[in-house]
Formats: C-alpha cells, sequence, structure tokens
C-alpha cells in the first residue's frame, strides 16, 4: 500500500504484486502467456504445430500440464507443454551439482630463505607436495637479505632443486624471476582440482572401509584342543624379567 496525493492509502499496481510473485528469470506460464498463438510442442518433443493460445491451454489442462513459454522472442513465440514444477526442481538440483564440482584456483604460498637448512627444507617441501596432491598451485618465494641480495644464484638453483624434488606431482608454470628482494617461482599441480578431490574422497573411502571385502580384520583363532599338553604348558611359561 502507498500514499495517494490526498494522504489516503492506494492499493499497488496488479503488476508490481505479480512481479514478487514469480522469479523474473522464470518463463511465463500458463494464463501469463499474453500473445494470440504459438507455435506449440508436446510434452515428448513432438511439434504440434501454430495454435491460438485458447487451443494451447485447453489441451495443457487435458493432460494436466503447464504451458511454458521456451522462446519468447520466436515468430511466433514457442510454447511446450510440461510440468514446470518438476522442470524447476530438477534444475535446481543441476545448478547445485554445478556448483559443487565447481573449482576455485587456489594459490598457496611458501617462502624459503637461500640457506635453508636441510630440515626446514625438508618441512617446507613437505607442504608444498601436500599443495600439489590437493591440486592447489603453489607460489614458492625465495627471500633475500643483506648481502645475500648479490647472491641471486643461491635461490635460483634452491628453487630449481625444490621443482626437480616434486616433478612428479607438479610442474614449473611459471619459471624462477627477480622481483625486488625476492625470487618467485609458480609450481603448477599435474592433477586437477576435481581429479585430486575425487582421489581423496576415494582413500577416505577405503580407509572406512579397512582391509578386507566386507571391512572385518579376520583373525584365526586356535582352540586349547587342538594343542597338545606341551605345547599349552609352553605358552603357559612365564619368561623371567631381568633384573638391572
Amino acid at each position: 500500500m502507498s500514499r495517494g496525493r490526498s494522504g489516503h492509502r492506494t492499493a499497488r499496481p496488479k503488476s508490481i504484486e505479480t512481479a514478487k510473485e514469480h522469479d523474473i528469470s522464470d518463463p511465463r506460464i500458463n494464463d501469463r502467456i499474453r500473445v494470440p498463438q504459438v507455435r506449440l510442442v508436446g510434452p515428448n518433443g513432438e511439434q504440434v504445430g501454430i495454435v491460438k493460445i485458447d487451443e494451447a491451454l485447453r489441451l495443457a489442462g487435458e493432460v494436466d500440464l503447464d504451458l511454458v513459454e521456451v522462446a519468447p522472442m520466436a515468430n511466433p513465440p514457442v510454447a511446450k507443454l510440461m510440468d514446470f514444477g518438476k522442470y524447476k526442481y530438477e534444475a535446481a538440483l543441476k545448478a547445485r551439482e554445478a556448483r559443487k564440482n565447481q573449482v576455485n584456483t587456489v594459490i598457496k604460498e611458501i617462502k624459503l630463505r637461500p640457506k635453508i637448512d636441510p630440515h626446514d627444507y625438508a618441512t617446507k617441501k613437505g607442504h608444498v607436495v601436500r599443495f600439489l596432491t590437493a591440486g592447489d598451485k603453489v607460489k614458492v618465494t625465495i627471500m633475500f637479505r643483506g648481502r645475500e641480495q648479490s647472491r641471486p644464484e643461491l635461490g635460483y638453483r634452491l628453487l630449481q632443486r625444490l621443482a626437480q624434488d616434486v616433478s612428479e606431482l607438479g610442474f614449473v608454470e611459471s619459471a624462477p624471476k627477480q622481483d625486488g628482494r625476492n625470487m618467485i617461482m609458480v609450481l603448477g599441480p599435474t592433477k586437477k582440482k576435481a581429479d585430486a578431490r575425487a582421489e581423496q574422497r576415494r582413500k577416505r573411502e577405503d580407509a572406512k572401509v579397512g582391509p578386507g571385502e566386507d571391512g572385518a580384520v579376520s583373525t584365526d583363532t586356535v582352540s586349547t584342543d587342538d594343542l597338545s599338553a606341551d605345547d599349552v604348558s609352553a605358552d603357559a611359561q612365564t619368561p623371567e624379567v631381568a633384573q638391572a
């Protein structure tokens, strides 16, 4: 409701209320199709031909389906007989599945010093391996300080060594280049993100199942009836613990 010039409340136009009831992106259906005639398509894709809108609505009512305008810009517009509720539901499922499978490019960053010690290098390399395995790109940055800036070959050799160590999982997407006090290299994963996720999902499922076909760990049990008296007594003996 809104107020007119006289101050009294006036009803909103029906067009505004109708627009709120229907999504703007939705096609026009049934009585909302305001054209004299349409090119009608049957529920199985068969071509019915050009019919008057009243006739098309009558046919839709006979088969308990909706008349949906699928090509409004055609001359005349094309309308199809379908279950519009089912159509929207299936379209929503497809959109949700597409969003689930959508992969965003992620760039991880690892920073190294040109004179990094072996233990720290192994740790940093482990991070790079984990990122590449997950299908992410890795930006490797060598940070130079002080006199290290006069020895850029140290950083270059370190980046080459790292690229060689992880060559089975990634490749050099951007070769090492100097950027001020830093030297930067970008590694790309050999596996796509979607493939890496699928493989990780399979590994998690296999880990839940465990060994064996049915997930049960088989153990062999032996009854004491199958053992001789000497075997039983031998098993029952407890070895002495040496005193310090």
